[in-house]
């Protein structure tokens, strides 16, 4: 199937259309309950990858593949840090031979956890590597393609004519494996999609589907299935779009799914890159989807194997269950593979197009003190009198039944229980939170206040309460006030909560909605792993006027790290952007300069940018793609060599890493989006 430019918005029309109509087969089983995907099942080595079998984790190593000694003893780290899989770095056909040095001294010493060679630009290293590791990566979008950034018009018949280029060159590789047992990943990157595919799809996922729908066909031309399949990109809304699109793609045009491959690429490093991966990652094992995982850190890859490790937790004794208390969504009022926010009534400065707002909870703390705020952005001089708001401040404060003793910042807002507002005398500077039955209770008649927040438990939304609930929210007078405040407990909780927005959508009620997360895990970063996949997953559905994080229990200790998560959140999915996003790789052997240390000396000096987007990558492969998604690239182009972009434009070449990052600020002055920091 080819379409041209203009029939691309049509085709994504239809898939809305069908996503409005058809059951959710679509790309999963369940939008209700928890069953993992059908897939073939691939083996690798003595491993099983798919068909129901664990979820797998894997890592990449960060060595030269030339450096055997280093390459082992990295890899028996890794080994020992849990991963299930490594993937070495395969660059030309000398790295690729020096595989078979490696993978023998690793046996030598007892180590049989199967290898992957990562190619890229060059066939010939694949088909040395296919006969000596268990398994290859290719990237469709550089197997055969070059990427010069270049707009080409094809005709039908010349498409058909690269695609026929691409199996002459693909299909030795592929009876290479065949006669090996070796299995093979296709691993599209968003940021490397071939000027070809570019031309006629776009920077779109469904770009990004064709791109490894192309050498998938001719694999099963080929009768060849022992194949693994990937969509990453640096931003999880894109990610997450490819993936289901791909499921979609291959459940209607080949009767089944392949095992799928999850992971951003480019995560980042420290929480921004964890929550990133967590929401990308964890959006799509919510519904079932995905096989195996690696989580792309700018660290050493022994660091990122607990992350892969949390986040899988969560599924790992999660049994296929029956099909949650509530009505089984059966019909989707929203397209699953675009992105448009619910359209909401403004309550205050919550809903309609304003940025999502950020309600930190301080249920359980001890008597209030100015310095108490601290922690979520807001910052007292006891000299002027004057607080100092921080860019990532939250906007409401939720107290319990406490009543503030001092001033407040004007910009931030108090909650309290119902009850407690209730017996307050001046009420104006103070909301409301109520059950949905204290709701009901208190009827139209009750004191009003401007913002009402009202929980929405999710657990259970086929009840007589909810029902009279949602009939109030049709009544635009008492909408006008009405915040919806949705959460669910247990292992379906974000299923149930999505099943509260599509009952809004179906309703047309316009109500705004806080998603109200709440983790009952064991350490921090188990709770950034829930909090990052229970609502960046709804975010990335254009769900939520607001996010609000509760840890279970809750102390003095979390205030600052959940509203750091609360942001980090929102910023790893597009909604509201509080700080500078970094776009970096994970480093591994095609690596040109120390990527680690380069990214904290360029955080330290631009950490203040708020929106800037700057991306640091170590080499080409997806260097230059992924410059379209930042303002400022900086890549390496050579041993200690680095290449500035503004976008995708090249700006100095060959710069000495020495004085590049001078040469980036720069580059961000002239531009005009440098400021001073305070």
């Amino acid at each position: 199937m080819f379409l041209s430019a203009r029939n691309i918005e049509a085709h994504f029309l239809n898939f809305a259309q069908q996503g409005k109509h058809n059951r959710m087969q679509l790309y999963c089983n369940s939008l209700t309950s928890y069953k993992r995907l059908d897939t073939l099942e691939v083996k690798v080595g003595d491993l099983v990858i798919g068909n129901h079998h664990p979820i797998r984790i894997q890592t990449m190593t960060t060595t030269d593949t030339m450096d055997t000694a280093a390459t082992v003893a990295q890899t028996i780290r890794c080994i020992e840090a849990g991963a299930e899989l490594v993937r070495i770095t395969a660059p030309s056909k000398k790295e690729a031979e020096n595989l078979l040095a490696i993978k023998k001294e690793l046996r030598r010493q007892g180590y049989h956890t199967p290898l992957v060679a990562d190619i890229h630009f060059t066939p010939n290293a694949a088909e040395i590597a296919a006969r000596i590791v268990e398994k290859v990566r290719i990237n469709p979008g550089n197997y055969v393609d070059k990427k010069k950034f270049e707009t080409l018009d094809y005709t039908d018949s010349e498409y058909q004519e690269e695609i026929d280029r691409i199996r002459e060159r693909f299909t030795p590789l592929v009876k290479i494996c065949q006669e090996n047992g070796t299995a093979m990943r296709i691993g599209t990157n968003h940021g490397s999609l071939s000027d070809r595919i570019m031309s006629r799809y776009g920077d779109t996922p469904m770009g990004m589907v064709e791109s490894a729908m192309e050498f998938l066909r001719i694999a099963e031309d080929l009768s060849y299935r022992n194949i693994v399949l990937s969509m990453k990109a640096s931003n999880p809304q894109v990610m997450v779009q490819a993936y289901r699109l791909l499921v979609q793609t291959m459940q209607q045009e080949l009767g089944h799914s392949y095992p799928l491959h999850l992971g951003v690429t480019e995560a980042g490093d420290g929480e921004d890159g964890r929550i990133k991966s967590a929401i990308g990652i964890g959006t799509l094992l919510e519904d079932g989807v995905g096989d195996t995982i690696r989580v792309s850190l700018t660290e050493d890859p022994e660091f990122e194997l607990p992350v892969c490790r949390d986040i899988i937790k969560r599924y790992t004794n999660r049994t296929p269950t029956p099909e949650a208390t509530t009505t089984p969504l059966i019909h989707v009022p929203y397209s699953p593979f675009t992105y448009k926010r619910r359209d909401s009534e403004a309550v205050e400065n919550i809903g309609a197009k304003q940025v999502p707002v950020v309600v930190a909870d301080y249920r359980n703390a001890a008597a209030l003190q100015p310095a108490d705020l601290t922690a979520i952005g807001y910052t007292y001089d006891e000299p002027s009198d004057k607080w100092n708001i921080a860019d990532a401040a939250a906007d409401y404060i939720y107290t319990a039944d406490q009543v503030p003793a001092f001033g407040l910042p004007g910009t931030l807002r108090v909650v309290l229980n119902a009850a407690t507002w209730n017996t307050l005398a001046e009420k104006d500077q103070y909301l409301p939170y109520y059950t949905t039955t204290e709701y009901l209770q208190a009827g139209k008649a009750g004191p009003k206040a401007k913002e009402q927040f009202i929980a929405v438990n999710c657990d259970n939304l086929d009840t007589p309460e909810i029902a009279s609930l949602l009939q109030l929210a049709t009544d635009p007078q008492q909408a006008a006030t009405m915040v919806f405040c949705a959460g669910s407990t247990g292992p379906t909780a974000m299923a149930n909560v999505r099943r509260f927005f599509t009952l809004l959508l179906e309703k047309n009620i316009t109500v705004p909605v806080i998603i109200h997360s709440s983790s009952q895990q064991e350490t921090n970063d188990q709770h950034l792993i829930h909090h990052a996949t229970e609502a960046g997953a709804l975010l990335l559905d254009g769900f939520g006027d607001g996010i609000w994080l509760t840890n279970q229990p809750m102390d003095a200790s979390q205030y600052a790290t959940l509203n750091n998560v609360a942001f980090g959140i929102l910023q790893a999915t597009r909604t509201r952007i509080s700080k500078t996003e970094y776009i970096s790789c994970p480093s591994c052997g095609r690596t040109l300069f120390d990527l680690q240390e380069t990214t904290a000396r360029i955080r330290a000096v631009t950490h203040h940018l708020k929106g800037v987007k700057i991306a640091i990558m170590g080499c080409i492969v997806n260097g230059p793609g992924e410059m379209a998604d930042a303002d400022f690239g900086y890549v390496g182009s050579g041993v200690g060599k680095i290449t500035l972009y503004r976008g995708k434009e090249i700006v100095k070449k060959g710069l000495n890493s020495d004085v590049a990052v001078d040469e980036l600020i720069n580059l961000i002055r002239d531009n005009g989006m440098w400021v001073e920091k305070n």
